[in-house]
């Protein structure tokens, strides 16, 4: 698990890792597709990973999940994509937001995704697996690739990618800040039902995903 001293410096890193695999994705194909997560964390992420050299016009961004409210809302995570990542050399790159997406719009995706970032909330939730949501078991088994949820934990309707489509990533890491996030990831190493802290289900994953964390 890479520790770093400072959010920078974490940032940096994660965006080369990222950027590191588009590149590796589009040397073998013609078109590449990598999600991301919102909230305040991946700030300096997108702001680091916008400015990253490679062929973005091949790119198309999406996001993990997203909190169903208009773009015009400081809530929207596809807000926070336009405003820190389509910048700089990320501006070329192509952009599928969540909120009215169909099955089919994820399907035509270049998938498996290059990358994958994921967050951890103090809940043990990812993407938007909350504890107690009304359609958690729909969204980690799949088939279908996006999935709606509602949750004690979450303040609006979500809608998520589901669990096959981001465990497929080629890369696959999870983002997180704080010494309250790192004791709910401890928790959720230990033994313990996935519904209670639906990271699990994303730890278990063989090779286990990237933990990229900072203080």
């Amino acid at each position: 698990m890479p520790d770093f001293a400072t959010a920078g410096e974490l940032a940096a890193a994660l965006a080369g890792c990222t950027a590191d695999a588009l590149r590796e994705t589009l040397a073998d194909n013609q078109h590449a597709a990598v999600a991301v997560s919102g909230g305040t964390t991946p700030v300096r992420f997108f702001q680091a990973l916008s400015r990253e050299q490679l062929d973005w016009s091949r790119v198309t961004l999406t996001l993990v999940d997203d909190r169903c409210v208009p773009e015009t809302s400081a809530r929207s995570n596809a807000r926070l994509v336009r405003e820190h990542l389509l910048q700089n050399a990320a501006g070329a790159a192509n952009f599928l937001p969540l909120v009215g997406a169909a099955e089919a719009d994820i399907a035509a995706l270049p998938l498996p995704f290059a990358a994958v970032i994921l967050g951890m909330g103090l809940d043990g939730h990812t993407a938007s697996f909350f504890p107690g949501g009304d359609r958690l078991a729909e969204a980690l088994a799949g088939p279908q690739m996006i999935e709606t949820m509602t949750a004690p934990g979450a303040a609006e309707p979500r809608v998520t990618l589901t669990l096959p489509v981001l465990l497929g990533a080629q890369f696959l890491a999870v983002h997180i800040e704080g010494e309250a996030k790192r004791g709910t990831l401890a928790a959720a190493r230990s033994p313990g039902a996935v519904e209670d802290m639906p990271i699990r289900a994303v730890l278990a994953r063989q090779p286990g995903p990237e933990i990229f964390w900072c203080p």
